[in-house]
């Protein structure tokens, strides 16, 4: 095995779920999402061994090969940035939590009308207001919902949101109350939008605790990546 402490990080990391689902109030089911950007096949096969069947890809090519190299029925998700290019390659992911233009969601309803079955996605939103992140402004997002509820061929199931790195508890609980505001915009326009993508290895607790139904999970699980490897991103 190459993580031969999985089982036992993914143990813990339930069990801190579970306390922060009791901390935070909300009462909510939260999905651990094994994010396996950097490693091989192995790390999603073995995350099925451990109980994890949710597993999350930053980038296309980087996914395909191992979508490709396993036969476990993992649910794969595709939690970096898209390209219009590539829509057709959202087929290959139960989510694509990365819905952070107009023009991508065009691209996607294309896709899913002819295929004939809605594209599940999240809409990105930028709480943070951060310049080196994509997705929507709060502010802008009651616009875009409506629209989004013209276009058949994309199912918004909820929102995506980062918090800025090495930010402090105050920060990061505004920026995940952003998030739960975000979602009851969508929700007010008509959409599903039961999910709340939030939570990395570094403050995934308070993202539960602040209402996050997904959580998205790689160092912690995994080990730490080297600067060569792999950097902040959505883990």
């Amino acid at each position: 095995m190459q993580f031969p402490e999985l089982a036992e990080r993914v143990a813990d990391v339930r069990g801190r779920i579970a306390a922060a689902v009791a901390r935070g109030g909300h009462g909510q089911h939260v999905t651990l999402i094994a994010v396996t950007k950097t490693f091989g096949a192995d790390a999603a096969r073995e995350a099925w061994g451990a109980g994890v069947h949710d597993v999350g890809e930053n980038r296309v090519q980087e996914a395909l090969p191992k979508i490709a190299a396993i036969t476990v029925p993992v649910r794969w998700h595709l939690i970096g940035h898209l390209q219009r290019n590539k829509a057709k390659s959202a087929e290959s992911f139960v989510l694509v939590h990365s819905l952070d233009s107009a023009r991508l969601a065009d691209a996607l309803h294309e896709r899913g009308i002819a295929r004939g079955q809605p594209i599940d996605v999240l809409v990105q939103v930028n709480v943070s207001g951060e310049a080196a992140k994509s997705g929507w402004a709060p502010a802008g997002l009651a616009v875009e919902a409506e629209r989004l509820r013209g276009l058949g061929g994309v199912r918004v199931k909820g929102v995506m949101t980062m918090a800025p790195l090495d930010a402090d508890e105050g920060v990061l609980r505004r920026t995940f109350a952003g998030a739960r505001e975000a979602r009851d915009v969508l929700r007010a326009a008509g959409h599903e939008a039961a999910e709340l993508s939030m939570g990395m290895s570094n403050d995934y607790e308070i993202a539960v605790e602040e209402g996050a139904t997904m959580v998205r999970l790689g160092t912690v699980l995994f080990g730490a990546r080297t600067p060569a490897t792999g950097g902040h991103g959505n883990a």
